[in-house]
């Protein structure tokens, strides 16, 4: 399943590096991970469970950058399948 277009806006925004955000969107939790230069680069989508762990789908991002510098190239969100924690 393709992510929601609104939720592709979310995740292409720089956050503080290395850091957990939980948020709600759509309907649905979310928590995404970001990387050293604060790019997210881990979702989970789906249900929270009482100890913040999440039911659902994750996904993980793969990024190409233009050679020589630290700019986004292109990337890719591929769904690695069910998950029960997060």
């Amino acid at each position: 399943m393709p992510l929601n277009p609104k939720l592709l806006k979310v995740l292409e925004k720089i956050y503080e590096p290395q850091e957990r955000y939980d948020q709600r969107m759509l309907g649905k939790d979310t928590t995404f991970i970001t990387n050293e230069r604060g790019e997210p680069v881990t979702l989970y989508i789906g249900k929270r469970r009482e100890d913040g762990s999440i039911a659902g789908e994750r996904y993980v991002r793969s990024i190409v950058r233009v050679p020589g510098s630290f700019e986004i190239e292109k990337s890719h969100w591929e769904n690695k399948g069910k998950v029960t924690r997060s």
